[in-house]
């Protein structure tokens, strides 16, 4: 008996140089086998009567087992169906808000037919404006409908249509008036559309009753492009200002909030200075701190970043994505019916870069693109890349 090889872990016959031939019914001699049989191994087709396919099928299931007969597939279209089919499924539970993959959706909605542009405005000028809208995953928190609104004969909303995700950081962005703040008296109804319309948490601003409006704007919360405090009061009062005017919480209660909030911004120890003994970043603070107290649902940002320096612009956005994640995961812990939403108005690029989680560029009264950060920063079109890139050649101009 031939020694095993160790280097075969025991289970080959080792190799002694010496072939002995192989009997006839070797299976391993191919020598004289016949054509068929040499054709049949190779894999050609052949062709056998009944009685002798019968027979192969009992050979290769002894035991009565069944043999089904299944396409082979390529592997490339396997690995492409396998991966075509993990994507719907993706996709499937983005849109049941299911945490089933926490990456953007990158895929295009199926967009409507192009609108016309407004009357008297000829289509070149809206040649820029795809109206893409890459999806979020999430319903809107608000929304505008084709609004259109014009102060005499200046128009400046001309057909807006856009959506703030609900529970993400969201930037309006886009030249100098070019409507951004007016999209945001909209919201809270100090200004109603000329045609269109607004929907806060799927309900009509303009269509509301004086109470059921005033009891909306309790779930804004706005910090303001100077912060907008009374000149009059202390920082302390001019936080607990709102709690005081809109709801019957005792001192003790409202202190807690204010210094919470102001110890959340930085500016426990500031209690009793006045608004001119603080600086423009502190200021901007307070203002958060202020629209912070009553805990709403949606909180609006009027170019914070005006006037400050780029270091406070970046602590202040750092500042902006650390309250919004607290507040995530304190609406998600009480099970709150809306998870918070952010709006940041701006024209600072590297504030959206820093702290957007979705993007709106609007451009002459209409969104331009619309969708996850990371897809519009990545975006083709020439207008949102010289706007993001802040390049001087391109489709804006002084004009």
């Amino acid at each position: 008996m031939n020694a095993s090889n160790p280097g075969n872990g025991g289970d080959q016959p080792e190799d002694t140089g010496d072939q002995s031939p192989l009997a006839s019914d070797d299976p391993r001699n191919i020598g004289d086998q016949s054509e068929e049989h040499n054709a049949q191994a190779r894999g050609a087709e052949i062709d056998l009567s009944e009685e002798e396919r019968e027979e192969q099928i009992k050979s290769a299931a002894p035991d009565g087992g069944d043999i089904q007969e299944t396409p082979e597939w390529p592997a490339e279209e396997s690995e492409r169906d396998a991966q075509r089919t993990r994507e719907q499924e993706a996709e499937g539970q983005e849109a049941e808000g299911q945490p089933g993959s926490s990456s953007r959706v990158s895929v295009v909605d199926e967009s409507p037919p192009r609108p016309d542009p407004p009357d008297g405005v000829p289509d070149d000028e809206y040649k820029w404006h795809t109206y893409k809208v890459y999806p979020s995953g999430r319903p809107d928190a608000v929304e505008f409908i084709d609004l259109y609104k014009a102060f005499g004969r200046s128009p400046i909303l001309r057909g807006l249509n856009m959506g703030l995700p609900e529970g993400m950081v969201s930037m309006i962005l886009g030249p100098s008036g070019t409507g951004k703040s007016v999209c945001i008296k909209h919201m809270v109804g100090l200004l109603y559309p000329d045609q269109g319309d607004c929907l806060v948490h799927g309900k009509s601003v303009p269509d509301m009753t004086d109470d059921d409006l005033f009891d909306m704007r309790k779930k804004f919360g706005l910090l303001f492009q100077d912060g907008a405090l009374f000149g009059s009061m202390n920082l302390f009062d001019n936080v607990a200002f709102p709690l005081r005017q809109h709801t019957e919480k005792g001192e003790d209660e409202v202190e807690d909030i204010v210094m919470r909030r102001l110890n959340e911004v930085g500016l426990g120890s500031a209690l009793s200075k006045l608004p001119n003994e603080l600086s423009g970043g502190m200021r901007k603070r307070a203002g958060f701190a202020r629209a912070l107290v009553l805990e709403p649902d949606i909180v609006l940002f009027d170019e914070p970043d005006s006037g400050l320096d780029p270091v406070r612009t970046a602590l202040l956005g750092e500042l902006i994505l650390e309250i919004h994640r607290d507040m995530m995961d304190e609406a998600k812990e009480k099970q709150r019916d809306h998870l918070p939403t952010f709006c940041v108005v701006t024209h600072d690029i590297m504030s959206a870069r820093r702290v957007a989680d979705y993007i709106n560029v609007l451009w002459k009264g209409r969104i331009v693109e619309a969708g996850p950060a990371e897809d519009m920063l990545n975006s083709e079109n020439p207008f949102i890349r010289q706007f993001l890139s802040g390049e001087s050649q391109g489709p804006l101009t002084m004009d």
